[in-house]
C-alpha cells in the first residue's frame, strides 16, 4: 500500500469504508520545523457520486483499490451522455457530461490514446493522453517578426479551451497542448 505522498490524480482509494476516486491533489507545507506535508485529496465517492475531501500526512499509508485501464475511442454524444468504445472488444462505456466536464476540453473525434479507468468492472473516469493536438479557432492576428518574442496572447481552441500562445500563432494553426497543465507546448 502506498504512502499519501505517492498518490496521483486518478487513483482509487478506500477511506472510512468508502471507495473514492482522486480528482485533484493539493499539497501544503505547514510552517515550523519538521512539519510533514499535508495532502488534501478532492475525491468523488464511486458509490454515491458525492464529492469528498480527505487529508493525509505524507507518511500515512493509504489503501488503494485495484483499477484496470482499457484503451478506448471517442464514439458519439447522445444528449447529456458521451459514449466511448473499447478498441479491442467494442464494449461501450457511457459517461455523463458532468462527470467528465474538465476532460471534454481536450476531446475531439480524432483524439488517440484515451483510456477508461475501471474499478470493479465499472467505468469511473477517463484518462487523457499527456498531450493532444488541437486547432486554433480564434486569436488575434499573428505579428510578423514576432517569432523571437516571449510575449503571448490568448487563443480559443476548437473544443472551447483557451490557452496562451506565442504571438506568431494564427487562427487555423494546429498546436500541441499539455493536458495536465492546460498549456501550449508547440506547433503541431
Amino acid at each position: 500500500m502506498p504512502k499519501a505522498s505517492e498518490l496521483k490524480k486518478g487513483f482509487a482509494i478506500n477511506s472510512n469504508g468508502k471507495t473514492l476516486l482522486i480528482r485533484d491533489i493539493e499539497v501544503t507545507t505547514p510552517g515550523g520545523r519538521g512539519g510533514a506535508k499535508i495532502y488534501k485529496l478532492r475525491c468523488v465517492d464511486l458509490n454515491t457520486g458525492a464529492r469528498s475531501d480527505e487529508r493525509f500526512k505524507s507518511d500515512d499509508v493509504v489503501e488503494t483499490v485495484d483499477m484496470f485501464k482499457r484503451a478506448v475511442s471517442f464514439s458519439y454524444v447522445d444528449g447529456d451522455e458521451y459514449i466511448f468504445m473499447d478498441n479491442e472488444d467494442y464494449t461501450q462505456f457511457t459517461f455523463k457530461k458532468a462527470d467528465i466536464e474538465d476532460d471534454l476540453m481536450f476531446i475531439t473525434e480524432e483524439i488517440q490514446g484515451v483510456m477508461v479507468v475501471l474499478v470493479d468492472g465499472n467505468p469511473v473516469a477517463i484518462e487523457l493522453p499527456a498531450t493532444v493536438e488541437l486547432v486554433i479557432e480564434e486569436t488575434d492576428p499573428s505579428i510578423k517578426g514576432a517569432s523571437a518574442s516571449a510575449r503571448t496572447k490568448p487563443a480559443r481552441l476548437s473544443t472551447g479551451l483557451t490557452v496562451q500562445v506565442p504571438e506568431y500563432i494564427a487562427p487555423g494553426d494546429r498546436i500541441i497542448v499539455n493536458t495536465a497543465e492546460r498549456k501550449y507546448m508547440s506547433r503541431a
